[in-house]
């Protein structure tokens, strides 16, 4: 079937990179403990935006924050954050800079107690993805009990720009949620691949 006869979730719209992200990552469980705190930095960099702005400058966030690599991260020092500042190709807010250091910061000092970041998160869920069945967008939620404890949790240890609906988007994502609509072409696939997994 062509891609343009598909029917997707109607967040995606037209646009080619939302469509490409929707079909390919939204919703697909992931486990890999770097690839959920990259995730989570790049939700937290989306507040007060929408998520199609960051998603077209992840590639250059990948290379300014070291593909999210947390103990990198933790060594940036003030001249390194200075030049974050002038880079077009991120969101250029002290405060979100900021955050992606501090989270980084967070992630090594769990690392550092023994907890294991991905077994964390996916314990909100009872560590299976949550199998929703909406047959409307409208009916998706913007944030859940799941998602409500989730951010309480992250900002305990440290976490920030981690709020309930920043937590709710990441969760969707990552494939805690299954937030495909019934009739999208993704709802199955994506279902089937929360049955098989495993941290």
């Amino acid at each position: 079937m062509s891609d343009t006869l598909l029917n997707r979730c109607t967040w995606c719209g037209n646009d080619a990179d939302y469509q490409h992200y929707h079909d390919t990552v939204w919703g697909r469980p992931v486990s890999c403990e770097q690839d959920l705190f990259k995730k989570l930095c790049l939700d937290g960099q989306q507040a007060g935006l929408s998520w199609i702005t960051i998603l077209r400058k992840q590639t250059t966030y990948e290379a300014a924050y070291a593909d999210f690599d947390p103990e990198q991260i933790a060594r940036f020092d003030e001249e390194y954050i200075a030049g974050l500042m002038h880079n077009p190709g991120i969101v250029r807010n002290r405060l979100k800079i900021h955050s992606i250091i501090r989270n980084a910061r967070s992630y090594l000092a769990m690392k550092d107690a023994g907890l294991s970041f991905n077994e964390f998160l996916w314990g909100f869920v009872d560590f299976s993805p949550v199998q929703n069945q909406w047959q409307d967008h409208s009916q998706i939620p913007a944030n859940s009990v799941q998602s409500d404890a989730m951010s309480k949790a992250l900002k305990k240890r440290g976490f920030n720009f981690v709020g309930s609906t920043i937590c709710y988007a990441f969760m969707q994502a990552t494939g805690m949620v299954n937030d495909h609509v019934v009739a999208c072409h993704c709802y199955e696939p994506c279902r089937q691949k929360g049955l098989s997994f495993s941290l």
